[in-house]
């Protein structure tokens, strides 16, 4: 079953993203390199990226603590030496860096296995903390390179990549970087509303672009994970919408039928 949305499906921006973002980048992969073949490889690649949740709940019951000593019956010796044992006041989980993967596709050439294009599909932890720091370095490299880059971006939350001029208003994007052009990029704006588009992916000079049918590629893979099952559309995304966007879904989804008339 597919998406009720046109486009992009807001409801997976939040828990399901990682899953759909690795699944989303093979699919991407599965559909363009029968095409590619044989000059051109096309490779998933993954990396780990940690990122630290540095959010912290306080509450009133860890603001007033008593601090309790627990005394033995068992004298304590002149030389200092105690059996007394001392109980921790309480006990506060740390901040443990957690290991986040992140699946790109690189287009590689037969020949030389040189890199010509890379495709980034963005997740949180690229627009966001010390992984948008890892993600921007990454990002420069490849712009200082000889190779084509396109990013993904399919989420409203976060900070865009950094730009000359402000990008106009839009949910989501799609870029692309050509090397011979920069630093001029294609710049493809989205909303709710609109279905992904097909967009080329430039190859070395001398060869055509190649169309990725982003539409087709989202569609697969959002039935491949039977992610109409996996959502719950009858409660609002984790993302929140506009209140202007909640009322158009609201009303998109109650005409298809996913939800009932309130």
């Amino acid at each position: 079953m597919p998406s009720p949305f046109p486009g992009m499906d807001p409801y997976l921006e939040g828990s399901l993203w990682t899953t759909f973002h690795a699944t989303f980048a093979v699919e991407i992969v599965r559909q363009i390199a029968p095409q590619l073949r044989p000059r051109y490889l096309a490779l998933p690649v993954e990396r780990v990226v940690f990122e630290e949740v540095t959010d912290v709940a306080v509450t009133t019951a860890s603001l007033y603590l008593g601090v309790s000593v627990v005394s033995s019956s068992t004298p304590t010796s002149a030389t200092g030496a105690s059996s007394v044992t001392i109980e921790p006041p309480l006990q506060i989980a740390t901040v443990v860096p957690q290991a986040v993967p992140h699946v790109s596709i690189e287009i590689r050439d037969v020949a030389q296995r040189r890199l010509v294009t890379a495709i980034e599909i963005l997740s949180p932890t690229n627009k966001r903390g010390e992984g948008r720091a890892e993600y921007l370095a990454k990002r420069r490299r490849l712009l200082l390179s000889s190779a084509h880059l396109m990013e993904i971006d399919l989420l409203r939350s976060g900070e865009r990549v950094p730009m000359q001029q402000p990008l106009p208003p839009a949910h989501y994007f799609v870029l692309l970087s050509r090397a011979e052009r920069r630093p001029l990029v294609d710049v493809w704006p989205l909303t709710l509303r609109d279905r992904l588009p097909t967009v080329p992916i430039p190859l070395l000079a001398g060869d055509s672009d190649l169309p990725l049918v982003l539409q087709a590629a989202f569609d697969a893979t959002y039935d491949l994970l039977g992610c109409d099952l996996l959502i719950d559309y009858r409660q609002p995304p984790e993302q929140p919408l506009s209140d202007e966007d909640a009322a158009w879904a609201e009303a998109l989804l109650r005409s298809q039928g996913v939800v009932g008339d309130v």
